[in-house]
């Protein structure tokens, strides 16, 4: 494909900032929106940078969105609240009325090609010990970031067809590895692995993926006039956040993470131990209702329709937790 003007919302986050380096390093120029003007300075740095626009704007409001559309020949829509602590409500918001107000103002403007980042939340996790594809969806959503996740991709798909839009989703795993600004939920425990606040580990489903191959996966299903539908990229599906710390420890033997995990029965212990720590100001990442979720169903899915559509070659997983411990250290 031919340089094009792609406009690229929420360039300050993990994915965002990795997005905006893998268009620039492949000849295109970058419309990148932020919403602090603060957080777009690392992004100047990038090899290719005179391609580079950086705008602030809000996906909670439509002002800015149709001068900002204005020329471009496609959106990547990224921007996202990913927490599993915040208000639900904003995150909720963020996710629905952020894909209502840009892609409205990418169809005014004339965009029609437009690549999603959703998540394997909206996938699911069950049923359990099937092997999930493209065509399952999350008919349990009940964590806000879950239903965020679900609600506005199914939103997504129904505003492509109301607008004739050329739609492409990403649903990605657990995104680890580096050039974040601040840790994600999916690799912030790295850091705490690495400090040793964590006696034993939990046999947590963690199916990841390299944050490389997710930046690549969102160009090329741009790139690709072939491309079409949902993609799935959980290379890494078999694994559980104590197989993370146990690899962590082996890799890094100075580091102080635990090799030893809970058995699955005394999990409850930790959620006892999260709402303790809560008492006392810290925010809490472990509630019963979750750990619930965790265990209802698991990580079985299929890359493959990734693979073949996409060209993709996955880092391994050993790459995976290097690139994200050099991070922390």
């Amino acid at each position: 494909m031919s340089a094009k003007r792609i406009v690229v919302t929420g360039a300050n986050g993990h994915l965002g900032n990795n997005l905006v380096k893998e268009l620039l390093n492949n000849g295109h120029s970058v419309v990148a929106t932020v919403r602090d003007s603060t957080k777009g300075e690392p992004l100047k740095e990038f090899a290719g940078a005179e391609r580079l626009i950086i705008e602030v704007a809000d996906v909670l409001s439509s002002d800015s969105w149709p001068r900002i559309m204005q020329g471009a020949d496609g959106l990547i829509h990224t921007a996202t609240v990913y927490s599993t602590t915040g208000d639900a409500q904003t995150i909720l918001d963020t996710a629905n009325i952020g894909v209502e107000n840009v892609f409205r103002a990418a169809a005014a403007a004339g965009i029609k090609r437009i690549v999603h980042t959703s998540s394997t939340a909206a996938v699911g996790s069950t049923p359990k010990g099937v092997i999930k594809d493209h065509t399952f969806w999350n008919d349990g959503a009940n964590e806000p970031y879950t239903r965020a996740k679900t609600e506005s991709e199914r939103l997504a798909w129904s505003l492509a067809k109301e607008l004739n839009l050329d739609l492409r989703v990403i649903n990605p795993s657990a995104i680890i590895g580096g050039g974040f600004s601040r840790p994600t939920p999916s690799v912030d425990f790295f850091e705490e692995a690495i400090q040793g606040k964590f006696p034993l580990s939990l046999r947590i489903p963690f199916p990841c993926v390299h944050v490389d191959d997710v930046a690549r996966a969102h160009r090329v299903a741009f790139e690709n006039d072939a491309a079409s539908g949902r993609y799935i990229l959980a290379p890494h599906s078999d694994y559980t956040v104590a197989d993370v710390m146990r690899r962590i420890k082996q890799l890094y033997p100075k580091t102080k993470a635990p090799l030893k995990s809970l058995p699955n029965w005394l999990a409850p212990m930790a959620v006892f131990q999260d709402w303790l720590a809560g008492l006392f100001g810290k925010p809490r990442t472990l509630t019963r209702r979750a750990l619930k979720g965790f265990f209802k169903g698991d990580s079985l899915y299929d890359s493959s329709r990734a693979e073949n559509d996409l060209d993709l070659v996955w880092k391994d997983f050993d790459t995976c937790i290097r690139d994200t411990v050099e991070e922390f250290l």
